[in-house]
């Protein structure tokens, strides 16, 4: 039988990040698009009417953690840096955090629709 889970979404949150490779990417930053479902572990009892926030989690901590939680004068070579900076930075605030799924796209090269980016699944240690 699996565990039951409680997945938090938060998508579209669009920052500008210090990243790149190419000497045109490293001195501006970039736009970027961040989406996350965040898995947590669920409490033994169901979530009644009346079930006070601290039974969950507030949607704005993962959205904390993918803006104001990213250094702005540092520079992340990979968007992989950046993706494991942010799921760390929500295992590391919330112990009830077992799993991130985190999907970044690079908005500046991404053209006519495309989403040109990386998908990462961190797990708790």
């Amino acid at each position: 039988m699996a565990d039951d889970l409680l997945q938090l979404e938060v998508s579209g949150i669009e920052v500008s990040v210090l990243t790149g490779i190419y000497s045109e990417e490293t001195h501006l930053p970039q736009p970027l698009r961040i989406d996350l479902v965040v898995d947590l572990d669920l409490p033994g009892e169901p979530f009644a009417p009346d079930t006070p926030l601290s039974a969950s989690k507030n949607y704005l901590d993962l959205k904390r953690a993918a803006t104001d939680a990213l250094p702005k004068d540092r520079h992340f070579t990979l968007i992989e840096a950046v993706a494991d900076h942010v799921a760390e930075t929500l295992f590391v605030g919330d112990a009830r955090v077992a799993r991130v799924d985190i999907r970044i796209v690079k908005l500046a090269i991404s053209k006519g629709g495309e989403a040109i980016g990386i998908r990462m699944v961190r797990h708790r240690r």
